[in-house]
């Protein structure tokens, strides 16, 4: 069995098998904007800038978010094989520096979110009109804390049409846009077995007018006659206090705890960031729930059949030397 750590810092072999699990995080289109690089006296977290997508996200705010899910992976990882990391964060390219901290084994709450990280999966199909467990939103909440995000649940009929129509009306702008439709064109592929983008199977069949919440088209199939008709979603919104690049990062480890909390309630999760993505109307989200807090992506709970993942780049190509 080769060793845990090489003088300071994690194995080879040690540091690879967690960076494969690093990579199932997700990310915007499917972009996997991440890279990562065994150091001397640690790893560091990077932000490839070449898988940044232009149109929607000139800042890289949601390609650091990605990033940040990445590497709450990479750390959950190195805790279940009894070498948690310590981590600080960093400026430019590289986003966070983690070094070996004290062995230990892992906790009951590590292990079971370990397990989900290769179950958990963005729901882009409808969900069941079933009411969700009312003690979910709360272990939901206490999951974003941990990570020091928060999660807003919009609740109430006017505050969740205020929510829907702004997601609608983000959605209609930015199909407005030609460079959109064309960036988008270019993350959707028709081919299932692409380790990039969404392909046909992952992106559920065509959003239907009626539906709840206005889902990004990624090319599916004809509308669903088992549209979406919930009138009562379970939708939050992510924020987190501060909105420089640290703080998306930040964002990311809190969106990725939740994800695997929900997923270990056995819910559904789908996402929704374009009203975060056009700047007007994502000031006019940020009343809608909690002015204080900068608000990074809408998140939807639920319960829903197991729709097929995406595919993921081989560890060695987000490997550096």
């Amino acid at each position: 069995m080769a060793p845990l750590t090489t003088s300071r810092t994690w194995s080879p072999e040690v540091f690879a098998a967690a960076v494969g699990d690093a990579v199932w995080a997700p990310s915007i289109h499917n972009s996997q904007p991440w890279r990562f690089r065994c150091t001397a006296d640690g790893a560091d977290v990077l932000l490839d800038e070449r898988r940044r997508l232009a149109v929607c996200d000139p800042d890289g705010r949601m390609a650091r978010i990605s990033c940040g899910a990445a590497a709450y992976n990479l750390r959950l990882a190195l805790a279940v094989g009894g070498l948690p990391a310590r981590h600080r964060q960093e400026s430019g390219s590289t986003l966070l520096h983690m070094w070996p901290g004290p062995q230990r084994p892992p906790t009951p709450l590590e292990r079971r979110l370990h397990r989900q990280i290769p179950r958990r999966h963005t729901n882009r199909g409808p969900f069941a009109d079933s009411p969700v467990d009312t003690r979910a939103p709360l272990v939901l909440a206490e999951a974003a804390r941990r990570e020091g995000g928060q999660l807003d649940f919009v609740t109430g009929e006017p505050a969740l049409a205020a929510l829907t129509a702004l997601i609608r009306t983000a959605e209609a702008r930015q199909l407005a846009d030609p460079a959109y439709a064309e960036e988008l064109r270019a993350w959707t592929t028709d081919a299932d077995h692409r380790v990039e983008g969404i392909g046909p199977c992952a992106a559920g069949a065509a959003p239907h007018p009626a539906e709840a919440l206005t889902r990004r088209d990624f090319g599916g199939a004809g509308h669903d006659t088992t549209r979406d008709v919930s009138h009562q979603p379970v939708v939050a919104v992510l924020a987190v206090l501060g909105d420089g690049p640290a703080d998306a990062v930040r964002a990311g480890m809190a969106l990725q705890c939740v994800l695997l909390t929900a997923a270990d309630l056995g819910l559904a999760t789908a996402m929704f960031s374009q009203p975060v993505e056009v700047p007007a109307i994502r000031e006019r989200l940020r009343c809608v729930v909690n002015p204080i807090q900068d608000p990074q992506l809408v998140l939807r709970f639920g319960y829903a059949p197991t729709t097929c993942y995406t595919n993921r780049r081989p560890v060695a190509d987000v490997l550096e030397a």
